[in-house]
């Protein structure tokens, strides 16, 4: 088991590119980690990495060893999951990513709970609202909102969900409500975006008589992490579109008002993205069909109506 920890440690170092965050990955210390690589590089008297004070970058031995070295994680994990498929215990740890605002409220509160269940199996979430590489972070599933860009992975669908462009009280008494998406477009009001590194240019898609319009807007603010853009609509600085469940409670206790009810945004796709192996997982499956259902039913409690 050694020689496959030393393995793994290697493959979670090259795909993260640094000791220490593979270290903090694997939930070990970095000393350990560059234990388990000087371990393995003895063993094949050869050097995988490069190390430098700033950088470490893999050898041509390393990349070489990276590709056999998945394919041998990958038999083993493969033969662990039928074993767990026939004894009906599935084990191991999964690495899961989300974005914050989903993670926050609907994934993380359903892990204990998925936990209990399935005591054998250990959970590492990961929240970022950046998009994230699902085979080069060595993840077993992503979640997301919107469509994804690499059609090669596969895609399960949870939900069309609602969102709703709102505002706080102070934020319309001071700058008024608007009428239609024109006042958006024409920069009469802020709107409060998203951007992350090679975001698109912002333009909200909303349900207009005439069909869905792509209206382009613009505001002093924009933040890559969700919940900073609804705490700044909070304290009346913009407009925000946000997907319902992320601001029921605003909703329900007036923090946040709805605008434009009469041009709704496009929902947004709520869904999952895994590759082709990881579906054949059990512990995967199980945990996507758990986490599924518990969505599903705080949608379905937290609909607004």
């Amino acid at each position: 088991m050694a020689y496959l920890e030393n393995i793994r440690t290697f493959l979670r170092v090259y795909e993260l590119g640094n000791m220490s965050a593979a270290a903090r990955d694997l939930r070990i210390s970095s000393a350990v980690a560059s234990a388990r690589v000087s371990q393995l590089e003895e063993h094949l008297n050869v050097r995988l990495f490069q190390r430098t004070t700033r950088a470490l970058s893999p050898t041509e031995h390393g990349n070489l060893f990276y590709r056999g070295a998945t394919k041998i994680i990958d038999a083993v994990e493969e033969a662990e999951a039928e074993i767990s498929h026939v004894t009906r215990s599935p084990r191991g740890t999964l690495f899961i990513a989300a974005p914050i605002g989903m993670g926050q409220r609907l994934i993380a509160p359903a892990i204990p709970l998925f936990k209990d269940a399935n005591p054998l199996i250990e959970i590492r979430l990961r929240l970022s609202d950046r998009k994230v590489d699902l085979t080069g972070e060595g993840l077993d599933a992503a979640f997301f909102l919107g469509l994804p860009e690499d059609s090669t992975l596969k895609i399960r669908k949870i939900a069309d969900c609602e969102r709703m462009l709102c505002a706080a009280p102070s934020y319309l008494a001071q700058r008024g409500t608007p009428k239609s998406h024109e006042d958006l477009s024409s920069g009469k009001h802020d709107c409060l975006n998203m951007r992350y590194p090679g975001a698109p240019e912002f333009q909200w898609p909303l349900v207009t008589k005439s069909g869905v319009k792509k209206v382009p807007v613009s505001g002093p603010f924009e933040s890559d992490h969700g919940d900073v853009l609804t705490g700044w609509a909070l304290d009346g600085h913009g407009i925000v579109l946000k997907p319902v469940f992320e601001i029921a409670n605003y909703l329900a206790s007036g923090q946040l008002i709805p605008v434009l009810e009469n041009e709704p945004p496009v929902p947004v796709q709520m869904a999952c993205l895994y590759t082709h192996r990881k579906r054949q997982d059990p512990k995967v499956r199980l945990f996507l069909d758990f986490m599924v259902a518990q969505i599903l039913r705080h949608l379905d409690e937290n609909a607004v109506p």
